[in-house]
């Protein structure tokens, strides 16, 4: 039995890691920022305007990063792929559209970061996540922080080790745990993106531009507790769900088509069948 080898649609380069790792800081200042800055800092008139500021900022710094990952290979059958998954991604997303963790998205994501690499995977989590905002009019200041985490979900499904090897119900249990944890990940970094603007208003869960860092982090834990919680568990066993039960048809027909559209392999226009056998052209 031979040993199939990964296809990689998108290679990261190393410019596309250097963006990578640019707008993944940017993003983690962005989201952490409450909890490193001084208490004066945090109560800043400017503050409501920082949610703005890191929209346009992470905007910018995604698309940076998906131009660099295209510049070093991302080719018009990869294009193809990635409008089709994204596509599907956005379709589903709605259906859960007001009920608590049915987002059947989350586990599409998972296989597919899977199948197609990191590369591929952050950049088809941060186009689902952009189309899927616009097809539901979820276009706000939180939009960037969802692509941007969409993006490190799908990606680090294509971290998981032995994508050459590990397969069948074993390979299956590796995703359903990995989508379990990064569905609690996910929601927990769209929390930290939404909880500084929370008004204080004497709640014991909002945060307290004068208490420390501990104190807040506490803070943070109990409004993740007390908000989403529900939510985030729904996600989590849709995703492990949904990743068993499905992950075997899904998995095995994503690999097929990415055998099939040969990403590895250049496109070669073939002019000879526009000429005859002794040369001549016989285009008319």
């Amino acid at each position: 039995m031979t040993r199939e080898r990964r296809v990689r649609a998108v290679r990261l380069g190393p410019r596309s890691v250097a963006a990578l790792v640019l707008v993944s800081a940017v993003g983690l200042a962005s989201l952490g920022w409450p909890f490193l800055s001084p208490p004066e800092a945090r109560g800043n008139a400017h503050a409501q305007d920082a949610p703005w500021l890191f929209a346009g900022v992470l905007v910018l710094l995604v698309a940076v990063v998906a131009a660099t990952i295209a510049e070093s290979g991302l080719g018009p059958k990869a294009v193809a792929m990635l409008g089709v998954l994204a596509a599907t991604g956005a379709a589903l997303r709605p259906i859960g559209a007001g009920t608590a963790g049915l987002e059947p998205m989350f586990f599409l994501m998972v296989l597919s970061g899977r199948v197609l690499g990191p590369g591929f995977g952050f950049v088809l989590g941060a186009v689902t996540m952009f189309a899927s905002a616009l097809l539901t009019g979820g276009v706000g200041p939180w939009m960037p922080f969802q692509m941007l985490s969409m993006g490190w979900f799908t990606m680090g499904a294509g971290l998981l080790p032995f994508p050459d090897r590990l397969r069948g119900g074993a390979e299956r249990l590796v995703l359903a745990g990995y989508g379990f944890v990064a569905a609690f990940a996910y929601g927990t970094l769209m929390n930290a993106a939404g909880w500084p603007f929370m008004d204080p208003d004497g709640s014991s869960i909002a945060p307290d531009p004068d208490a420390g860092v501990a104190a807040n982090l506490a803070r943070f834990t109990a409004y993740c507790l007390a908000t989403s919680l529900g939510w985030d568990t729904g996600r989590a066993v849709v995703t492990v769900v949904l990743t068993l039960v499905l992950g075997a048809p899904v998995l095995k027909a994503l690999r097929r088509a990415t055998r099939r559209a040969a990403f590895e392999a250049p496109v070669v226009f073939d002019t000879a069948q526009s000429r005859g056998r002794d040369g001549h052209d016989e285009r008319v």
